[in-house]
């Protein structure tokens, strides 16, 4: 396989961090297996559909969006990223911006990364824009 592995998952991130902050569903769709996970900081559980929906509906909207000081660990045909999100968002017409710890659990699938699975959890941590 002549994949270039750490370059794709440098691609993979970089395209999965600007559809989140577009809430583009069509590249959404496609950066996500179809049997996608979500854990979120409270512990609920979205599938992909539910996912996915949050910004079809127009719910989530990101004036903001980074994906930073990440780690990325490969196995084979599978990786995890852990990082820190952070957002500049409204959910359901209310202030949601924060910073989140995030684990991404990453599967190749025919020669292509998709995300399988994140769970995030607060981090307590209230950067400004100068940091």
């Amino acid at each position: 396989m002549g994949m270039d592995h750490d370059q794709d998952l440098a691609d993979f991130a970089r395209r999965w961090t600007e559809a989140e902050r577009l809430g583009d569903v069509a590249a959404l769709d496609a950066l996500l297996t179809a049997d996608f996970t979500a854990v979120g900081p409270r512990g609920f559980v979205l599938d992909k559909k539910q996912w996915l929906d949050r910004y079809a509906s127009g719910a989530l909207i990101h004036d903001a969006f980074t994906w930073e000081d990440v780690t990325v660990h490969r196995y084979r045909g599978a990786a995890v990223a852990v990082g820190t999100q952070g957002q500049q968002s409204i959910y359901d017409g209310r202030d949601a911006d924060g910073y989140f710890r995030v684990t991404q659990m990453i599967v190749e699938e025919d020669g292509v990364w998709r995300l399988a699975a994140v769970h995030l959890s607060q981090t307590g941590v209230h950067r400004g824009p100068e940091a």
